[in-house]
């Protein structure tokens, strides 16, 4: 970012009232809103660059812990690119609090009456019918992460990579550990 960005008070109101509203969509887990976390931070409010965003879910997906680390990093780079350490803190627990609160709150009163209502039949049906929703979202997730720099037709290697390491995950029972460190040595050696 050339210039530090001016956050009023306003802007931290409307940044916490999008991720509440992210939450109770982040069905596939928060990764899901992905997509429009980029829309609203990179594309409308321009809080972020494009690198920043992808290094805030790269980093949170290859530390250890829960990948919704990757909500605090991205309120963590809108703090810090408003020039303070302190509005660093702030923009942290504005995403995290409002993509965690509803999300929790509404989780555990769901999974509670569906715990006591397992038996009926909507309620399997609706478990059914979230999976590919779900699936859909965290492919949406997948293709705006790969397509990001706009080189589709040059990383055909990633996509072969990403198609084979989607197959082995399918039809085996291989470690995703081990997965991630043969990625780790074909991109070391700049193979993808």
């Amino acid at each position: 970012m050339s210039a530090l960005l001016q956050l009023h008070p306003a802007d931290w109101l409307d940044l916490f009232t999008h991720y509440l509203s992210l939450s109770l969509m982040a069905v596939g887990g928060a990764i899901s809103t992905a997509p429009d976390m980029h829309r609203y931070l990179v594309d409308q409010q321009r809080w972020m660059t494009e690198p920043q965003f992808n290094a805030s879910i790269t980093l949170a997906q290859a530390a250890p812990g829960p990948n919704v680390l990757f909500v605090a990093l991205m309120g963590w780079q809108v703090g810090l690119n408003s020039g303070s350490l302190s509005n660093a803190l702030l923009g942290m627990a504005i995403t995290m609090t409002g993509m965690l609160l509803p999300s929790a709150t509404l989780t555990y009163v769901a999974s509670r009456w569906g715990h006591n209502n397992r038996d009926l039949r909507s309620v399997r049906a609706f478990k059914q019918g979230m999976a590919p929703v779900v699936v859909g979202l965290i492919l949406a997730t997948g293709w705006l992460m790969s397509s990001a720099h706009g080189q589709l037709a040059i990383d055909w290697p990633l996509w072969m990579v990403t198609a084979v390491t989607a197959l082995v995950v399918w039809k085996t029972r291989v470690h995703l550990l081990w997965l991630l460190a043969a990625g780790g040595i074909l991109g070391w050696f700049g193979w993808v």
